[in-house]
């Protein structure tokens, strides 16, 4: 994702009040007395601050609800190793198209999966991305020099070998350089066998999407700019996709969530995504009302007509219910600790329906009968 409410989020927690009581938890009453009913354990919220990387701190956070899941433990991983080696790729991929390719912020989860499985993974003590008396991310100049320096160099006639060389140079002048080996926890490790030690196989991870221009049930390329690595995503229909995240999270699974987070009902303030059927209502946050009945057409006519964009990509990790007893999905942000619920959001059953782009769970999150669908 790499959209201006992306690379401004961090205002968002400038704005609101983010010293709240210690004793708040996701439980507490809101204006909707919602009631977490299922949540999956994960690690505490972190901020992406002026970074367009939310895909890297959502997947790092669905890893790490891995890691726990697997009993592993608790562990905080580095979200910049992953960006500094997509990066890297980004460059490469956009040199050898001739500038006819994406170079920005954005990426997605496959490529957080695709770097565990090529270059590994390692813990954010180990690599932070922040050189020394830096408090936050901020990667706004060295994207415009790392973007203006390939520019520069696709004018050339021939390239030579040189030029990757200097890019890492800046990319490790903003960032700090990496180590191939490092100690944690009292124990030597290189990126590769931490992924190893940590149970982590990439091949296990799986990406799911539901839209009407490619058949069900086959894998296909999805047309979004962020998609630079052309990876592939399995289709289904739109309530099978909704039973794959039910079923990850009855079963203790978390999900990482990619999609459309520019609607009105969307507030990281309030801590809720709600889709109203009447679009003009003021109360939205107030009082729970009728939402807008979504069907397949209507997410292949919002994503057609670009109503629904790939801006967010977030951590999935419960269900919550208000006090009508409608379902919601618990959204762990990476905004900071915004809200009564400390960088948490409600997600109305409709919002998921119409303003999911795609999510990537555990293959053995997948109900066997849809598995069966798809050859998984």
């Amino acid at each position: 994702m790499n959209k201006k409410i992306e690379l401004f989020g961090f205002i968002l927690a400038l704005l609101v009040v983010v010293s709240l009581p210690a004793q708040v938890q996701l439980e507490k009453e809101s204006k909707y007395d919602f009631k977490v009913e299922q949540k999956v354990e994960c690690t505490e919220v972190k901020s992406q601050d002026r970074t367009g990387t939310c895909w890297s701190f959502a997947t790092s956070s669905f890893l790490e609800s891995e890691m726990i899941r697997k009993g592993k433990g608790t562990h905080d991983l580095s979200e910049m190793f992953v960006v500094r080696n997509i990066y890297r790729d980004k460059a490469k991929n956009y040199v050898l198209r001739q500038g006819k390719a994406n170079f920005s912020q954005g990426s997605l989860s496959h490529d957080l999966i695709r770097v565990a499985k090529r270059h590994g993974i390692v813990p954010e003590s180990v690599y932070s991305g922040k050189l020394e008396g830096a408090e936050k991310h901020n990667h706004s100049e060295m994207e415009a020099v790392l973007k203006g320096m390939l520019d520069g160099v696709l004018k050339m006639k021939n390239l030579s070998p040189k030029w990757p060389i200097a890019f890492d140079c800046v990319v490790d002048t903003y960032l700090g350089e990496a180590k191939d080996e490092f100690t944690y926890n009292g124990k030597k490790y290189t990126p590769k066998t931490f992924v190893d030690e940590m149970d982590i196989n990439p091949d296990d991870y799986v990406s799911i999407t539901s839209y009407t221009h490619h058949p069900f049930y086959e894998p296909f390329i999805l047309e979004i700019p962020d998609n630079y690595s052309n990876g592939s995503f399995y289709n289904v229909p739109m309530d099978e996709m909704e039973s794959i995240v039910d079923n990850a999270i009855k079963n203790g699974f978390s999900v990482a969530w990619d999609g459309d987070v520019s609607e009105k009902g969307f507030s990281a303030k309030e801590g809720m995504a709600v889709l109203p059927k009447d679009a003009k209502r003021e109360d939205l946050f107030v009082n729970p009302g009728e939402e807008l009945k979504v069907t397949q057409q209507l997410r292949q006519e919002t994503f057609e007509s670009y109503a629904t964009t790939d801006d967010h990509l977030m951590h999935l990790t419960g269900v919550a219910k208000d006090k009508k007893g409608t379902k919601y999905f618990l959204i762990k942000n990476s905004w900071g600790e915004v809200s009564d619920f400390k960088g948490y959001l409600h997600m109305s059953e409709a919002y998921f329906e119409l303003k999911t782009v795609a999510v990537m769970v555990h293959k053995d999150a997948i109900p066997v009968s849809i598995a069966k669908k798809l050859a998984l």
